[in-house]
């Protein structure tokens, strides 16, 4: 009786060890990332090794530029992505065209569908399951870790403050006429607020303000992204599209600033603290006083 009763312990144990090895999700080797910030969580996570393509919005870090490409997100190609055999493409929404994606999928191509919109909540899904996909848990828990407490470090610098927030304009140069603005729902919106500034454009999504709009609003704070130039060379291109920025107050007092147009595409990624910081010093110099105020009482 008590064999029996052995063996059919045994036998219990093995069938568990089996139900478990079989809900595992097996490890992924061959991955395309379609988005910019999906990429650098990737790669943050741990993950770069298994990258064997990306999109043409992955500009960061920039050695993912050595990586094959596979075109823009939006027009993606079969060919392009079958030829790189991978196991997985995992991008966002955005990604398509959707016969393309059906054709991928039909050709044993898993494709993974994480959210990039600007708050924390997508950014928690998006690492996570990152992190599930290349078996990096861990590493993905930690890294979100970070990204909060740095967050929230920033918000209790504001809490500092007692004066008005800034007015400011994010503008988007795509290289050709008006710049676009960024409006509710975006990326350059929600860096904006992080920061403490006012969001002067009132539209959702990006809208190309004209020379009258641009003045009425007048901007104490311009915040520019550029394409296809950076620093110096993208605030002069901006201004020269838009002469209309030179009578604003931003001008006036010097107070127009450029970006790293990268870290606006496709969601929140891992630079974002840091960045919300460096706006927090340019629309807040104020900060500078209270913090040695605070260390003088001390």
């Amino acid at each position: 009786m008590k064999t029996r009763i052995k063996t059919l312990i045994m036998l219990l144990v093995m069938h568990s060890s089996a139900g478990s090895a079989v809900a595992a999700e097996p490890a992924v080797q061959r991955v395309i990332s379609a988005g910019g910030s999906i990429s650098e969580w990737l790669v943050a996570v741990g993950g770069e090794a298994h990258l064997v393509g990306v999109d043409t919005t992955s500009l960061h870090p920039a050695r993912l530029q050595d990586l094959p490409s596979v075109g823009y997100q939006r027009q993606l190609a079969a060919e392009g992505v079958l030829t790189l055999q991978p196991q997985l493409l995992i991008g966002s929404a955005e990604m398509g065209p959707p016969p393309v994606l059906e054709q991928l999928r039909g050709a044993g191509v898993h494709i993974e569908i994480v959210p990039v919109d600007a708050n924390l909540h997508a950014v928690q899904q998006t690492v996570r399951r990152i992190g599930q996909v290349l078996q990096r848990e861990q590493q993905a828990e930690h890294l979100l870790d970070d990204f909060q407490q740095a967050m929230t470090l920033q918000q209790q610098k504001l809490k500092q403050l007692q004066s008005a927030a800034p007015r400011v304009l994010l503008v988007f140069s795509a290289g050709h006429g008006n710049p676009l603005t960024a409006g509710g729902n975006t990326v350059g919106d929600w860096l904006i607020k992080q920061a403490g500034g006012e969001n002067l454009a009132r539209h959702q999504g990006f809208k190309a303000l004209s020379d009258e709009s641009v003045l009425a609003l007048n901007p104490q704070i311009i915040i520019v992204a550029d394409r296809h130039n950076k620093g110096l060379k993208a605030l002069s291109d901006v201004l020269s599209s838009t002469p209309a920025m030179q009578h604003t107050d931003a001008f006036k007092n010097q107070r127009i600033i450029a970006i790293d147009p990268t870290i606006l595409v496709g969601g929140l990624g891992p630079r974002m603290p840091e960045q919300v910081a460096q706006l927090i010093e340019v629309f807040h110099p104020q900060l500078h006083t209270v913090a040695e105020h605070t260390v003088a009482k001390k």
